[in-house]
């Protein structure tokens, strides 16, 4: 049965937590921010649909055909192409600007991104999800928005070796512990953490500024370890952990050409 039949039910539930609202250009008090479960795999979303969703077949071929059609697409992508998934859309985008017409395309300067947007059948069940709030959180401190510099991209994108730029309360990173500082941790495996090394450009409660590390392709999570309270001289025992609760992409490298 597909999953936009009788949407008069209650399909899927999303949680949610309130943080003070300390953008000036958004009106209210508070502002919602997912309760992020566990990220997917194909193989996960497969043997779901091999025992929720009634697919026959082998469960083997259907990862197997699944990649292989994963990768077809992301070649397509990489050919100028846009994707067509029917709950959404991606484009091939080229960011930056040329500063004249026989200017060459330089890859740190004009970075090849990919986009998303949602086709109307994903606008059509968001409209049947059930927002469950959790109350508002602990605003010791929080991570609002991660912006990838390269991409212009928020709470989505990671560029290894680009700038970016966190927003957020009581980020500041300071304290004497070996730990404080600032992590990527890779999503399917919390082990593999990734510390910013060198000088941040800005290191402030609200903001930090600073460049990404060589990550692997995937998907991350940011960190900010830090002692900081509030006060300049006055720092917490133990670094405390804020974790933002979104999850960044690095892309994949381009796919093998068939040729």
């Amino acid at each position: 049965m597909a999953i936009i039949d009788n949407l008069n039910e209650v399909l899927h539930k999303i949680k949610v937590r309130l943080y003070p609202n300390y953008l000036s250009t958004i009106p209210g008090a508070y502002i919602a921010r997912t309760v992020n479960e566990d990220t997917l795999t194909v193989e996960e979303i497969c043997a779901a649909l091999k025992n929720r969703g009634g697919f026959t077949g082998s469960y083997d071929d259907l990862v197997e055909h699944t990649h292989q059609f994963l990768n077809e697409a992301a070649y397509q992508l990489c050919d100028g192409f846009a994707v067509d998934m029917r709950y959404y859309s991606v484009h091939p985008n080229v960011g930056g600007t040329f500063d004249k017409a026989t200017e060459r395309h330089d890859p740190k300067k004009h970075p090849v991104t990919f986009r998303f947007h949602p086709r109307a059948p994903l606008r059509t069940l968001a409209e049947h999800v059930v927002v469950e709030v959790e109350g508002v959180a602990d605003a010791s401190g929080y991570i609002d928005e991660f912006i990838d510099v390269s991409t212009g991209s928020v709470n989505e994108a990671l560029t290894p070796g680009g700038q970016f730029s966190i927003a957020g309360h009581k980020v500041k990173v300071a304290g004497n512990d070996s730990g404080v500082g600032i992590y990527f941790v890779s999503a399917s495996d919390t082990n593999r953490r990734e510390k910013v090394s060198g000088h941040l450009a800005e290191n402030a409660a609200n903001k930090l500024i600073g460049m990404i590390p060589a990550l692997e392709a995937g998907d991350w999570k940011v960190e900010v370890e830090t002692q900081f309270t509030g006060s300049s001289n006055t720092f917490l025992k133990a670094p405390r952990v804020i974790e933002g609760s979104f999850t960044l992409t690095v892309a994949q490298e381009p796919p093998v050409s068939k040729d």
